[in-house]
């Protein structure tokens, strides 16, 4: 798995990381004020998880006066997606077998 697997997957498992990031792609796009009012966390919290979730490419930030708002980068998953994937088939394909080796003992 490559760095950029390794980060993504740490970036994400942080729960109140996930769901910030989970609203925003709900949602769409969000200022820190708006994220943190149902946070339950403070602002500085909020605003150290959206500097993760920017490192990561998850986010992507835009300045409008004073305020920044936040939108969701989906093709920063991508990664996660393709890894899903490959697990998904390497599963199908060992369960076919159990199935195949069942069937040759049953008979």
């Amino acid at each position: 798995m490559s760095k950029a697997h390794d980060v993504l997957f740490r970036t994400l498992a942080d729960p109140t990381r996930r769901a910030i990031f989970e609203r925003l792609c709900r949602e769409g796009e969000k200022t820190v004020g708006d994220l943190t009012a149902r946070a339950g966390v403070s602002q500085p919290v909020v605003s150290k998880h959206l500097g993760i979730l920017k490192r990561a490419g998850l986010v992507r930030d835009r300045h409008e006066g004073r305020q920044t708002h936040y939108s969701p980068q989906l093709k920063a998953l991508a990664p996660l997606i393709d890894w899903t994937s490959q697990m998904t088939g390497f599963w199908e394909d060992r369960f076919d077998r159990l199935e195949n080796l069942l069937k040759r003992m049953d008979q």
